[in-house]
């Protein structure tokens, strides 16, 4: 599972965690081993300076260990405090919600070792999506799925776009699998071989 999710949340919301070999959390900030119940930080925790200034402005922001998060319109006073405290750090979308890393994180940086600590390559994956922190992933995987409610930009990435939206898409696209391991789809070759080449 690749997620913008704070793993602490996924795992008091979602009791299915134990399904999944390895979970990216945090929008590819953190690994996580549901098996061994451990987590390896792929980024650095946010600047306490970066929290204080928010929490000052009146900014409501959740904190993971190593994401920050936010709803709009307040990406303007995130975007200020990055600026105005010299920060290497980038502001993510997702629909409505907002998250800030550390720059150059994303969930495509943390599919490349959770693949590699399963050991599965980057060619044999799909990617399942629906707004703008998606676009990484799904162009390092090797098919690129968008669900039928996804913003257009992710479905101009996607290879398939489900009939179905939300979940009712990816149990439409397990069903494809199973039935036919979607023979005829035909991934944009030139697309992932690009980002593969970008990332890892």
């Amino acid at each position: 599972m690749v997620t913008g999710r704070e793993l602490d949340e996924l795992l008091a919301v979602f009791e299915g965690c134990n399904l999944f070999d390895r979970i990216v959390a945090e929008n590819g900030a953190l690994l996580y081993d549901p098996a061994a119940s451990k987590s390896r930080a792929l980024a650095p925790p946010p600047p306490p300076q970066l929290i204080d200034v928010l929490r000052k402005k009146g900014v409501p922001i959740s904190v993971g260990r190593s994401i920050l998060a936010t709803v709009e319109p307040h990406e303007h006073a995130v975007l200020d405090a990055i600026r105005d405290l010299g920060l290497e750090w980038h502001v993510i979308f997702n629909k409505g919600s907002v998250m800030v890393l550390p720059a150059g994180i994303t969930k495509a940086t943390g599919l490349v070792p959770a693949m590699e600590e399963l050991g599965i390559p980057l060619s044999q994956t799909i990617a399942v999506g629906d707004a703008e922190n998606d676009h990484a992933f799904m162009r390092l995987s090797g098919v690129a799925v968008a669900v039928a409610n996804a913003l257009p930009s992710v479905k101009a990435d996607a290879d398939l776009t489900t009939l179905g939206a939300r979940g009712d898409g990816v149990a439409e696209l397990i069903d494809r699998i199973i039935a036919d391991d979607l023979a005829d789809v035909v991934p944009r070759a030139d697309v992932h071989r690009e980002a593969q080449g970008t990332i890892g």
